[in-house]
């Protein structure tokens, strides 16, 4: 959405434009999220610049940040912060799917499936992580919707679901080491210096643009890497 830092919002103005109820930004702006208003007598007016923060406050929270862990975030941002700057934040922890969560009854995890899903099936589903109990709820949550059918075809192999179970756990413990590692060569390489050189603004848009082109590229390097390893474990083993 086109914006600049300099227009002035009333406060409901600005929680349309964000999505959110006046009560919410009342909220963050009590708990020290948003910078407060200029004021125009009695009236609070507010800039691009607090509806970017607003939207990198819902952006955290879309990635499962508690409020407490958002205002640790935001406090190493500048009060003064920019929205292009902002935005470089919000590109910077964008999630890597836009999938989404699904809270699901089990009726409609049976039609999603196209098949009914017994317990022991949503037992071993949940074991796999494919699906998630909700505490004190009927319903049963789907973390990536896109993996349930591959859930079921892994299922359909009839494997025992303790080395289900134990490759799961591998591709976790060795994923989630490639992730740390990438994103601190990429924090060591081109965000620490950015932020050594003052954050120049005709750079900004530069890391902007690597971020978002990174994702794409980092999976298909991934993916490759992962492919001819197998073939080389192969090679090695027969």
């Amino acid at each position: 959405m086109l914006r600049t830092a300099d227009e002035e919002l009333t406060i409901d103005e600005l929680a349309a434009r964000a999505g959110v109820t006046v009560r919410t930004v009342r909220f963050y702006s009590s708990r020290g999220l948003l910078p407060p208003p200029r004021l125009r007598g009695r009236l609070g007016l507010y800039s691009g610049d607090h509806l970017a923060r607003l939207e990198l406050i819902r952006e955290l929270q879309g990635l499962g940040f508690t409020l407490s862990a958002i205002e640790r975030h935001l406090e190493r941002i500048p009060a003064d912060a920019s929205a292009d700057e902002l935005a470089l934040q919000r590109a910077l922890i964008a999630p890597w799917t836009d999938e989404h969560a699904e809270d699901l009854e089990r009726h409609e995890l049976d039609r999603r499936a196209g098949r009914h899903l017994d317990d022991a099936l949503i037992d071993q589903l949940v074991e796999l992580g494919i699906l998630q109990r909700i505490p004190d709820s009927t319903r049963l949550r789907l973390p990536s919707p896109a993996m349930l059918g591959v859930g079921l075809q892994i299922l359909d192999l009839d494997l025992p679901l303790d080395m289900l179970v134990q490759a799961k756990g591998i591709v976790e413990q060795h994923t989630a080491q490639i992730a740390a590692e990438l994103r601190e060569l990429f924090a060591a390489n081109v965000l620490r210096p950015y932020v050594e050189r003052g954050r120049p603004e005709d750079e900004r848009e530069r890391v902007r643009a690597v971020t978002d082109q990174l994702r794409p590229l980092t999976i298909q390097v991934l993916v490759n890497g992962f492919q001819r390893a197998v073939n080389d474990v192969i090679r090695d083993h027969v």
